[in-house]
């Protein structure tokens, strides 16, 4: 066997003929033009399904989770399972940010405002579900470890007050460094805004910023700092979600593949949605040139590599259960693809296992189309994946006779649907009024960013200039 070798340019990362001064105008034009009539369309129907969630909670509050289909042994149910589908999609806004920045990987600054601002909203929908759970949600600051005249504390054991703290922190620390990128492309908009109200507006949040080598020294070790504080959390968020079924005996939640299970789901479903919520946005604003076709096919092969992972999970309770011994956690096994709720088990393994397989074609991961579509189905296999964790295992618990089929009522489906009108507001407004790209992180990656890439005699940008780098074009077998 031998390798080839050649010198060639490294693809950029922002296709088209763009210099500075295009790429602050082709993001900044979003935010500082009229109103398009599209946007007011889509967030009407986004405030039509807020109204609906709205409403659901109100009859909630006044009816008591009676209203839902939980039963006797199904005390979770949907609830639950939008709780963990919304805080996996929200992972991947982290992971694109944090890890991805530190890893110095260029292509992430086409999504990571956009990812960000993905998270900030998902989580805040997932708080919804255990705070109306508890029934009596006027007593919902019970769960946080206040003094009290009672001398009465939350169960620090619980994985449920786990969860306050997990999330709670994941927000914090997720908005903190949504904001902190944002700053200075809001000092962009106020600098190019024409009306007084948005120069204002846009100057109150940009704090003063001048752009000073000053400026840049604290904005670039507070990123760093914040970014290093996100990292973890990518990990341990959704470990502690999961910790809500591992630690207890039920079967099939007493496992303890569950914590890299889960994260490793968490990162799919939420590519999968930035990439349906891309695919969307680069089209409606003309933003090709930056989320093009070699940042999805990236984004394509992090999804198709998670979703080995999630395939391999599968695989392995299946077989600890089988080397187990242990008739219930076989039991249960049985029952996913035999019981009642087999036909969930089959969409999940269609959505799950075998639609990522197509993502091994480069011609797929680089189809707009088609990677539209599985990024859909991914995240249709992700949410059935919760429902079959949350609600076999109840409904199929130690004793055939407390055994019932579980089914969600109306109001199940519309709180559920109406989380989607909250998401798609906040995040309509954020592609309203804020910048969707990260204009000042897309210019660092740029050939133009880089002083070795300019003329000295002329002061011009050179490409030419740039230079190529060993890269390996071919493997032939070696003949005698």
């Amino acid at each position: 066997m031998s390798t080839n070798y050649t010198y060639a340019p490294e693809p950029a990362l922002v296709k088209g003929d763009h210099d500075f001064g295009s790429i602050t105008d082709l993001i900044a034009r979003t935010p500082l033009s009229p109103t398009p009539k599209l946007w007011y369309l889509a967030f009407g129907v986004a405030n039509l399904l807020l109204i609906v969630l709205l409403g659901s909670i109100a009859y909630l509050i006044w009816e008591g989770t009676g209203i839902w289909g939980l039963n006797n042994p199904a005390g979770w149910g949907w609830a639950i399972i939008n709780f963990v589908w919304w805080v996996g999609i929200g992972h991947a806004g982290t992971l694109i940010s944090a890890i991805l920045f530190l890893f110095r990987q260029g292509w992430r600054t086409a999504i990571n405002r956009f990812a960000e601002a993905m998270t900030i909203f998902a989580v805040l929908c997932a708080g919804i579900f255990p705070a109306i759970h508890v029934g009596r949600i006027w007593v919902i600051y019970w769960v946080f470890p206040i003094p009290n005249q009672m001398g009465i504390w939350p169960n620090f054991s619980s994985p449920l007050l786990w969860d306050v703290f997990a999330v709670g922190t994941y927000l914090t620390v997720s908005l903190l460094f949504w904001y902190v990128g944002l700053i200075p492309d809001l000092a962009t908009l106020r600098d190019k805004a024409k009306s007084k109200i948005a120069q204002v507006s846009y100057g109150i949040f940009a704090l003063g910023w001048t752009g000073s080598f000053r400026n840049w020294w604290n904005y670039e070790k507070a990123y760093m700092i914040l970014a290093a504080l996100a990292t973890p959390l990518v990990l341990s968020v959704h470990t502690i979600v999961s910790f809500d079924f591992a630690v207890s005996m039920i079967p099939g939640w007493h496992s303890t593949i569950f914590p890299p299970y889960f994260v490793a789901g968490a990162i799919y479903s939420g590519f999968a949605m930035v990439l349906t919520l891309m695919i969307i946005a680069r089209k409606i604003y003309g933003l090709e040139d930056i989320m093009n076709i070699d940042v999805m096919e990236r984004m394509n092969i992090v999804m198709m590599v998670t979703g080995n992972l999630v395939a391999f999970a599968y695989l392995c309770e299946g077989f600890v259960a089988w080397y187990s011994g242990y008739i219930y956690e076989q039991g249960i096994f049985w029952l996913y693809a035999t019981g009642p709720y087999a036909w969930a088990f089959y969409i999940l393994m269609f959505c799950n296992v075998i639609t990522p397989q197509f993502l091994w074609s480069k011609s797929i991961r680089r189809n707009v189309a088609i990677t539209f579509v599985i990024s859909i189905i991914v995240n249709i296999g992700m949410w059935f994946e919760r429902f079959m964790i949350a609600v076999v295992s109840l409904s199929t618990d130690f004793m055939p006779s407390n055994w019932d089929y579980y089914s969600p009522t109306m109001w199940d489906i519309s709180i559920y649907v109406g989380t989607f009108g909250l998401f798609f507001t906040c995040f309509l407004l954020f592609l309203r009024y804020l910048p969707m790209v990260a204009i000042a992180e897309v210019k660092g990656a740029m050939p133009q960013a880089n002083p070795h890439n300019y003329d000295e005699e002329s002061g011009e940008f050179d490409p030419s200039s740039v230079e190529p780098k060993l890269v390996e074009v071919a493997q032939q077998e070696q003949t005698a």
